[in-house]
């Protein structure tokens, strides 16, 4: 399961409570009204990634490192040389349209996440 690799959480990102529940994956996220971390993407734009190892969940209220800058590791399914996006609902996806960039792949497993 995909993880952070080479992350520096006080330049590379910030951290906030989730405001839903997150399961396992790479999500694009954003700060919503409440100041609470949602999955995002698309025209409703991108703060930033999540990157949940799993197996478990995380819980609303629960604190989250969100990642701005930085590299994910094991990331699966991924072709190198290709940009990654966040769709409407925060899914991570190589498909262009009206989804927003979060990053791109060195290695097939290893994603470059520039927020």
């Amino acid at each position: 399961m995909a993880r952070y690799d080479k992350y520096d959480p006080i330049s590379g990102g910030y951290r906030a409570l989730a405001g839903e529940v997150f399961g396992p994956g790479i999500w694009g996220v954003r700060i919503n009204a409440s100041g609470k971390m949602i999955k995002s993407g698309a025209a409703n734009g991108v703060d930033g990634v999540f990157c949940n190892p799993g197996p478990l969940d995380v819980p609303i209220n629960e604190p989250i490192d969100v990642m701005t800058r930085g590299q994910v590791v094991e990331f699966s399914g991924g072709i190198a040389g290709t940009d990654y996006y966040a769709d409407v609902a925060g899914a991570i996806t190589a498909t262009v349209g009206t989804n927003v960039k979060i990053g791109v792949t060195v290695e097939a497993d290893r994603l470059i996440i520039l927020v």
